[in-house]
């Protein structure tokens, strides 16, 4: 048998799912509460669902919440769990999800809050464990990666293509003095992909620096979203900052041999005092639908939801306003984590050679 590292790989997110799995907003983060039930109540019509409650109270809550979007909170596809969490963002701190020749395994990176940028009293210790609670329910073998890194910064074709941002990878208060050649080896190493394309640069209102999850998404093995500023955004094309940060992605990921599509952002948002670009790239795909992030605005989240239509085919789209989780640092991508169907066909590779 050949060694097991080269026959590792990331499932891509479009690829068959066994479930999703969220952590429940606590009392800091009970403005996302709706938008989680309305998730829910979306994920459930076509896959399995694994809610975390860091209580008992707060798992009331969260059945309450459910209860008022009209969902069942006892619905055959939901799993409740008492499981110890600090934060709602389980894209980050959960598992990843590896392919080990047929076996899937589940690996755990260390999480240290984004390096610390919300403030040092944002516990994390908690969050840090969680890959492991959810690797003991799903009886997996865990792998303990001692490198600081989030799963929403990690972006894979599911054949032999990973894209990241080297500013949060490479942010020292993340992993201090961390080279690229470093992190090139050791993302082949525990991933198995051949390719491994860094974009660099983070949008001025991104809470951690840079999360490839609102910059660059593949759509299919050989193609990649990337937003786009218009006269109509935040950003503007040519300013040099936000507009400088996607143009860079998208170059650096189409010289790389990739199809780039840009979404276009039509639009800005009031929210909280603050401005928000309508940027739509943070979705999650699940078995036959897609969940995108609604920024209250009927024209452009219309108009995103029939491009993300045109991304996916055969998929039904989902739009939930979550403007609160998004003033906060997110969206639907990065609230969930996606658990993947164990799957012993291993595809072709792409084409970008």
């Amino acid at each position: 048998m050949a060694d097991q590292l080269s026959q590792r790989r990331v499932p891509a997110e479009w690829e068959p799912q066994e479930a999703i799995w969220l952590q429940w907003p606590g009392p800091y983060e009970k403005t996302f509460e709706v938008a989680f039930a309305k998730m829910a109540s979306v994920i459930v019509q076509y896959q399995k669902l694994h809610l975390l409650c860091d209580t008992e109270r707060i798992k009331n809550q969260a059945r309450a919440a459910i209860q008022e979007v009209g969902l069942d909170p006892d619905h055959p596809n939901i799993t409740w769990h008492i499981l110890p969490n600090d934060n709602a963002w389980m894209r980050d701190n959960g598992p990843v999800y590896v392919m080990v020749g047929n076996e899937m395994r589940i690996q755990n990176w260390e999480f240290d809050a984004w390096g610390g940028a919300f403030g040092s009293y944002v516990p994390y210790a908690k969050d840090n464990r969680v890959p492991d609670k959810v690797a003991e329910f799903l009886d997996m073998p865990v792998e303990q990666v001692d490198i600081v890194h989030e799963r929403g910064n990690l972006e894979f074709n599911g054949v032999d293509t990973l894209i990241l941002n080297w500013s949060a990878l490479g942010d020292p208060d993340r992993n201090s003095g961390y080279t690229k050649d470093q992190a090139t080896s050791d993302l082949k190493r525990w991933f198995g992909v051949s390719k491994v394309i860094f974009i660099e640069g983070m949008p001025e209102t991104d809470l951690t620096k840079g999360h490839v999850d609102g910059i660059a998404r593949f759509i299919d093995v050989n193609t990649v979203v990337v937003p786009e500023c218009t006269h109509a955004s935040r950003c503007k094309p040519g300013d040099g900052r936000d507009d400088a940060v996607y143009n860079n992605a998208a170059k650096t990921i189409a010289d790389a041999g990739f199809r780039v599509i840009r979404d276009p952002m039509e639009a800005t948002v009031e929210y909280n005092g603050k401005t928000f670009d309508t940027n739509y790239a943070n979705w999650t795909v699940g078995n036959g639908f897609v969940l995108l992030v609604g920024f209250d605005n009927p024209e452009t989240d219309l108009a995103a939801k029939a491009r993300v239509e045109s991304y996916f085919p055969g998929r039904d789209v989902h739009v939930v306003e979550m403007l609160s989780s998004w003033a906060s640092g997110g969206g639907a991508h990065c609230h969930t984590n996606d658990q993947p169907a164990a799957m012993t066909v291993w595809p072709e590779k792409s084409n970008s050679d």
